[in-house]
């Protein structure tokens, strides 16, 4: 079949290797790209979306290898594009090619319902987004709880487990936990394949205690916030401090983990080696940062945001990116200097009192009647 993406295929220059991308494989049977297209931009409060150029650019990751995309149940309009993308696809190419989408959603309830979720709400939740994907079974749904103190969250997410047996459901994950609100879940039987969470070169707070528990219990890492919403980019080199007015949620909050990190003299000096790493190896800050996450334990895979496919060859060149021991060695003599981010996962955007908690929008879901 020819690929109708419009990428032009050459033939890789002596010195170059051929782009494979590359996929981790969940369970028995169940692989996935190790680069997730994201949703998240393509939802409200990130600055305007050409929709239809979205949906026509989703398949151009499709035909390139990118073949996971990651939306949820309160991306406001995600997954209806994603759904149209499959529908096209179904129709042009044949229900095989469709067959190797594969979609990760999320469940997410309303901090002001979460005391009267039941299992038939959760059902309609699942009904809504098999609905709107356009298909008969989720590949991996996604829980989180905004307040494991209210309402029934073991229950709620065993009535996912009786879904799977439904076969609304293939598999389980989890996001925006650490160890501590995953193992009552986990110790009571139920089958977390994945835990979705932000893991980058600024915000290192898997690797505290994360890392080490999943690598016990077979669950891998799908990783967001990779370029940190873009500053990890070659747009933010040598840049003054911008301050924190931006077009969307997106830069206001990691500009905030910027300055857990160290603030911004300390990104810039990151930046300048970074700069020199993707010099040394003809590729860009993106993939440099890219590369360095995939390479750290128990990640399955990263979750790359973009509205349109227009950095795409830049992002599969993170395929074709090894980073050397003195490359590593001297990201790391940065890394070091940092002051944070610390404490668990996702610890201080859960405290809605706080700076990074009070950007959260906590009640998405929708009605449901």
């Amino acid at each position: 079949m020819e690929h109708p993406t419009g990428i032009t295929m050459t033939k890789p220059k002596a010195n170059q290797q051929p782009i494979v991308v590359e996929s981790a494989e969940l369970r028995p049977g169940y692989s996935i790209s190790r680069i997730i297209r994201g949703g998240w931009q393509l939802a409200g409060g990130h600055g305007s979306v050409d929709r239809q150029r979205a949906v026509d650019d989703f398949e151009k990751f499709l035909f390139a290898g990118i073949n996971t995309y990651d939306c949820a149940d309160i991306y406001t309009g995600v997954e209806e594009m994603i759904g149209r993308f499959i529908s096209a696809v179904r129709s042009k190419y044949g229900h095989n090619d469709a067959s190797k989408i594969k979609v990760h959603t999320k469940i997410v309830p309303d901090l002001d319902r979460l005391s009267t979720y039941t299992p038939r709400h959760i059902e309609k939740v699942i009904d809504r987004s098999l609905q709107r994907l356009g298909v008969e079974r989720l590949d991996l749904v996604q829980f989180f709880w905004w307040d494991l103190n209210v309402g029934s969250p073991i229950d709620t997410l065993y009535s996912l487990s009786h879904l799977q047996e439904k076969g609304k459901i293939h598999l389980l994950g989890v996001t925006n936990w650490d160890v501590q609100q995953i193992e009552p879940f986990f110790d009571s039987g139920l089958d977390i394949v994945s835990a979705q969470v932000q893991y980058s070169m600024l915000d290192q707070r898997p690797a505290n205690q994360l890392v080490s528990w999943c690598a016990v219990n077979n669950v891998k890492l799908l990783c967001y916030g990779v370029l940190a919403g873009g500053f990890l980019t070659e747009s933010w080199f040598g840049k003054t401090d911008p301050g924190y007015e931006f077009e969307n949620r997106s830069l206001i909050k990691y500009r905030l983990i910027i300055d857990e990190f160290g603030g911004w003299d300390l990104f810039q000096v990151l930046m300048g080696e970074l700069k020199s790493v993707a010099d040394r190896h003809s590729v860009s800050i993106s993939a440099v940062a890219t590369r360095y996450v995939l390479d750290q334990s128990q990640v399955g895979a990263v979750i790359i945001g973009a509205r349109y496919a227009h950095n795409l060859s830049s992002t599969l060149a993170v395929f074709n990116l090894t980073l050397g021991s003195d490359d590593k060695a001297s990201i790391d003599s940065i890394l070091s200097q940092r002051a944070g981010p610390s404490g668990p996962v996702y610890g201080l955007e859960g405290n809605r009192t706080g700076i990074h908690g009070s950007i959260m929008k906590y009640n998405l879901s929708g009605s449901l009647e």
